[in-house]
């Protein structure tokens, strides 16, 4: 699959955006779990999950490369 640029500079700063906030919640949610304020062993799942799709999201963002729009999918930015 080839991964040409098919993001601008807006999409690829909201995509930026994005992964940080998901990586800084993840991050958040992990020091509660670690607390004992969230008990369940499923939020380790949202923890890792958050963060993850958080980094992928940055990388979009590096490479200017969406997978959403590469599939089909229009997207507003």
């Amino acid at each position: 699959m080839d991964r040409t640029c098919n993001i601008d500079a807006k999409g690829r700063a909201v995509r930026l955006l994005t992964g940080i906030f998901a990586i800084l919640a993840g991050l958040i949610l992990a020091i509660l779990v670690n607390l004992g304020t969230l008990s369940f062993e499923s939020y380790w799942l949202l923890v890792s999950g958050s963060i993850i799709g958080g980094v992928f999201a940055m990388w979009e963002a590096r490479a200017g490369w969406c997978v959403v729009r590469a599939i089909g999918i229009k997207t507003p930015l």
